[in-house]
Parts: structure tokens; C-alpha cells; sequence
């Protein structure tokens, strides 16, 4: 798995599709037992090269219940991106993760991650990907959050932008949250 690791944050692949020098940001072992899937490192992610290291992550642990200290135990969690690498600024936040990352390099990734027991989707890219049942929109795939169960449960994204979609839909944090909450503490 080190080795994997280090093959991937070696990875140029998508080098002249980036605003910025590659540099692919995840957090994986074997032994992980969360799998939490997101979109691609924001800015700030990709100058610390630490994953969720920004206001949505901090907003991702207070949803999970969890602390910086177990989040960031690779042997609990895994935190990997649809795309490894800052996709750059487009006109209403960040551009969409590259395609790339996900095709060359997820499914390895997970065949070498056998113990992982929930796999936490954030976003539309990361639903779409994997949910062969998404509902017309993020919002009635995040309400049908049950279907997906126990093996994913996908969220929005825990970005500030998201306010107003959290709102405007107060059974989230009212109905998936202590859900959420519940499951995450069984691999703590």
C-alpha cells in the first residue's frame, strides 16, 4: 500500500490539464475501515498537501462526530478524492475533480483497502461514480440515503458555499447527521 501511495503522489498524468504543479493529496491503508470519497483538494488543501485541511473539512468532522486526531489515522480513515490534484477556479468555486485520477487509480486503491466497512460519498461526482442508483438530483440521493446502506451513504458537499442548500433542507442535519453519526462510531 506505501508503495501505491507514493505511486500516486508521484502521478503527473494530468500535468498540463492543472493550474499548479500535480500535487495528488489522499490519506489510505489497508487498514482502513472508513472510506470517505470526495471531490478534488481546494486551494488551501493543495498548499498544505493535507486532505479536508480547510473550513469544509472542519465541517466534515463536526458531521461525522469525529476527532482531527481519528480522522486523520489512516488506519481508521481513508480520505480519497475523485481527483488527487487542486483542478484549479472556475466561475462559481472550484472546477470538477479530473476524470483521470478516478479511472487509473481508484480501483486499485480499493482492491488493497479489504477492511473497509463504509464508504462515505460527498458530492455528486464521487455519487455518480459509484451509486448505480442515483435519484434525479444530490438532494433526493442524500434523501434516499437508506438505500444505500450499509455499505455507502452519501452526503453533500460540507463546503460553506452550501449553506443555503442546508437551509434549505433541515432534515439533513436533523435525519442523516445522528445517523451518520451512529455508523461512524461503530469503527471508532
Amino acid at each position: 500500500m506505501k508503495k501505491l501511495i507514493n505511486e500516486i503522489k508521484s502521478c503527473t498524468t494530468c500535468t498540463t490539464h492543472l493550474p499548479h504543479s500535480p500535487r495528488p493529496v489522499l490519506q489510505a491503508s489497508s487498514k482502513s475501515k472508513l472510506l470517505i470519497i470526495g471531490q478534488a483538494p481546494g486551494r488551501k488543501v493543495h498548499e498544505t498537501g493535507i486532505p479536508w485541511d480547510d473550513p469544509s473539512g472542519k465541517q466534515l468532522r463536526k458531521w461525522l462526530g469525529m476527532s482531527n486526531e481519528t480522522f486523520y489515522n489512516p488506519n481508521i480513515v481513508a480520505l480519497i478524492p475523485m481527483g488527487f490534484c487542486y483542478p484549479g477556479k472556475g466561475k462559481s468555486g472550484d472546477l470538477p475533480p479530473r476524470p483521470e485520477c478516478a479511472a487509473h487509480w481508484h480501483d486499485t486503491l480499493l482492491n488493497k483497502m479489504k477492511q473497509v466497512e463504509l464508504t462515505i460519498l460527498i458530492g455528486q461526482y464521487a455519487q455518480q461514480h459509484y451509486l448505480s442508483n442515483t435519484k434525479e438530483n444530490l438532494t433526493a440521493t442524500v434523501k434516499a440515503y437508506k438505500e444505500y446502506l450499509p455499505y455507502y451513504l452519501p452526503l453533500p458537499h460540507p463546503s460553506p458555499r452550501n449553506r443555503f442548500w442546508l437551509s434549505k433542507n433541515p432534515w439533513f442535519e436533523e435525519d442523516v447527521i445522528p445517523i451518520l453519526q451512529q455508523t461512524v462510531r461503530k469503527f471508532l
